[in-house]
């Protein structure tokens, strides 16, 4: 009998992510893609990597300094984590500065190159100079540091220039000081749209102006990460807006984590600024290309270069959502599942724009998690509380890195009118759902929206995720009794024909995995995810491979289960899918499961199963359920994205070796396109026999 909880059978977590976003590098170093979108890739790993530094390597820092032993399946301590995270890091570093430098040689023949204030010519010098004067001199925050001027705070993510200065009229005197470049200043300088001069090579130039009397000796670019994550005692919070945005301001002041240093900053300017913030010597990396990954975003977006990104798709609106039919007669014929991105968003801010001006709705229920910055659902929101609707709003605080957004339209929306919730105490509420109230014939009737994810119009393009549209009954009748649990008090909290977490959802799919394993040879279980983390969850796929279950994993992210291991995952197989679009929709198939298929807002991790509001849709649609499996398994056959985990926790490009070219994004690209054609011409049976089968016959 083998021990599954034998900690040699789980990858780590933290690991696993790192694998990921050698995944994103990877593409990056992808020389058949476009040279900007390779330059996005970069500033995507970039932005996830400070992401994890400032909440995972922050967090086990915490557990470490606490001397807290704390490990997951793996069993490895805080301390074994961190030494293998730097370890990792360190090593790839290499590989990020080789990588960019790289896509920005071959840039320069594009037109777009990036040089330093020395390198440019006198004309284009004067410009710089002018510039620094009217734009960065009156903003820019020289800071000298000595007995009389503390080290100053640096607020998280903070970037500027540690300089050693010389006493002009003293030569025997040295001094050290720092210049912190403020964020609304551009990290880099636009010399007519194809030259990118960085900041701090235009600032270095002028530091004599801003220490007067003083000669610069050298100086170092430097960038710092805190601790971002917001603690807040919920048991105390009296008015929970009040702290969390007392949260927000510490959050800029969280302990230290990690100092980036630019190829300038020398063993004793590093030491000058160590002294003063002290972080741990395998936290310091020092880079001999340009600081702050991120800040590539504002090379990627130059518009004159467009041709040099993957050309964009435009969603598509398809039947029966393509006619101007009203939005609510349609989902009493029928439901309805679309495929973001590739089938538009525009339809569900639709149908919310739609109940706020329709006089016969009566009421909108709905949850926010992350609505974007200029959200026309919000809006519509506001707009249908002000008429007189009954507007009623779960919208999330404690969203991670959306909590400041988030705040700002709380506000707005309880100015309007509506009754907004911040919360479930001691749970985050990450379900995706909406419930309109109509008069029908001097009855009620109700539609549901169930996403998998956010209501954000703007992520919605580049992010897949799936969508459920029904006017059934028993749906509504659940998500009723859902927003009656969020807004007043229920121990309970189980529904009867959704499932929701923390209660309902990891037991359902215990059992759906538990109930292929009695199936053996016949089951099948294909579950495609972010994040598989859950402990139990992934005990129940070895014991269902052990009776000889077929188990697809399609896993963009953390995957702490192992594959190819003998006696225990022979029978498992996990990919993830990286490319044009980010994989985000939580999307089951259980063979021997009447229902068969479910979407989800939870990914199979402890925080979405136990410490989350999470739910679980059965898709008992016919034609939904088969679109679902279709793309299913279309994924799985991905031999062009895929990347497969293999039994050591690192993973290979699936290699196409003579087979035909299957890119999962293309051919869905490839099906909306045909299938908006088809709808102008073909027939209402032609065009559903062809939306059926599209899927199939790409395979």
């Amino acid at each position: 009998m083998i021990n599954l909880k034998n900690p040699s059978l789980y990858n780590n977590r933290e690991i696993s992510w790192l694998q990921f976003n050698t995944r994103v590098l990877k593409q990056a170093q992808d020389e058949s893609l476009p040279l900007l979108e390779r330059l996005k890739f970069l500033a995507i790993y970039g932005t996830n990597l400070d992401e994890f530094y400032m909440i995972r390597v922050a967090g086990l820092k915490k557990l470490f300094a606490a001397g807290i032993i704390v490990s997951s399946a793996d069993k490895l301590t805080p301390l074994e984590q961190l030494r293998e995270i730097r370890k990792y890091l360190h090593q790839e570093q290499q590989v990020v500065e080789h990588c960019m430098n790289g896509i920005l040689k071959k840039l320069e023949p594009e037109g777009i190159s990036i040089k330093l204030y020395k390198d440019v010519n006198q004309h284009q010098r004067h410009y710089l100079n002018r510039y620094f004067n009217e734009n960065i001199y009156p903003v820019i925050i020289p800071i000298a540091v000595d007995a009389t001027h503390p080290f100053p705070h640096l607020n998280n993510l903070s970037f500027g220039l540690i300089v050693k200065l010389q006493d002009s009229d003293n030569t025997a005197i040295e001094r050290f000081g720092i210049i912190r470049v403020p964020r609304v200043l551009d990290r880099f300088i636009e010399l007519e749209h194809d030259i990118y001069v960085p900041i701090e090579s235009l600032v270095a130039e002028h530091v004599e102006d801003l220490f007067p009397g003083y000669t610069l000796i050298k100086f170092a670019s430097f960038r710092v990460t805190r601790n971002a994550d917001i603690e807040i005692e919920e048991e105390e919070a009296d008015d929970f807006l009040e702290i969390l945005e007392e949260g927000l301001k510490l959050r800029r002041k969280g302990a230290m984590v990690r100092l980036e240093v630019g190829s300038d900053g020398d063993e004793e300017i590093v030491n000058f600024f160590n002294r003063h913030t002290n972080v741990y010597k395998d936290d310091i990396y020092k880079f001999h290309t340009f600081l702050n990954l991120s800040s590539l975003w504002q090379i990627v977006s130059n518009k004159h270069f467009a041709h040099l990104l993957t050309e964009p798709f435009k969603p598509k609106t398809l039947p029966p959502l393509d006619n101007s039919e009203n939005i609510f007669t349609t989902l009493e014929k029928q439901d309805i599942l679309l495929y973001h991105p590739y089938e538009s968003f525009d339809p569900i801010v639709k149908l919310i724009q739609t109940a706020a001006k329709d006089p016969d709705v009566v009421s909108i229920k709905m949850t926010l998690y992350r609505s974007g910055t200029d959200s026309p659902i919000v809006k519509a929101l506001m707009s249908a509380s002000e008429s007189g609707k009954q507007v009623t709003v779960m919208v999330e605080l404690k969203a991670r890195f959306d909590e400041e957004n988030n705040l700002i339209w709380a506000k707005a929306l309880e100015k309007a009118g509506a009754h907004v919730i911040y919360g479930i105490k001691g749970f985050k509420v990450h379900a995706k759902a909406t419930l309109i109230t109509r008069r029908k014939n001097a009855k009620l009737k109700q539609y549901a929206h169930l996403g998998t994810g956010n209501y954000n119009p703007a992520t919605s393009k580049i992010y897949t995720d799936m969508s459920y549209l029904t006017s059934k009954d028993e749906v509504t009748s659940d998500m009723t009794r859902f927003f009656h649990f969020l807004t007043g008090f229920s121990k309970k909290g189980k529904l009867n024909e959704l499932y929701m977490s923390p209660s309902q959802i990891k037991p359902k799919v215990l059992s759906l995995i538990q109930n292929e394993t009695r199936k053996g040879a016949n089951g099948e279980i294909i579950a495609k995810l972010n994040s598989l983390v859950d402990e139990d969850v992934i005990r129940a796929l070895y014991k269902a491979s052990q009776a000889g279950v077929k188990i697809n994993l399609i896993v963009r992210g953390i995957c702490c289960l192992k594959t190819g291991i003998e006696g225990v995952s022979e029978n498992i197989r996990v990919i993830s899918i990286l490319g044009k679009y980010l994989e985000h929709s939580r999307t089951f198939y259980f063979k021997n499961d009447e229902t068969g298929v479910y979407i989800s807002s939870a990914d199979w991790m402890p925080r979405n199963l136990m410490r989350r509001i999470e739910l679980l849709t059965a898709i008992k649609d016919k034609g939904a359920k088969e679109k679902i499996i279709q793309i299913l398994r279309l994924q799985c056959a991905d031999n062009t994205l895929a990347h497969e985990l293999q039994s050591d926790g690192s993973y290979k490009k699936i290699k196409n070796e003579g087979a035909k070219n299957i890119n999962s994004h293309t051919l869905l690209e490839d099906y909306a396109n045909k299938i908006a054609k088809a709808s102008i011409k073909e027939s209402a049976h032609l065009l559903k026999e062809l939306m059926a089968n599209i899927f199939t016959e790409e395979l």
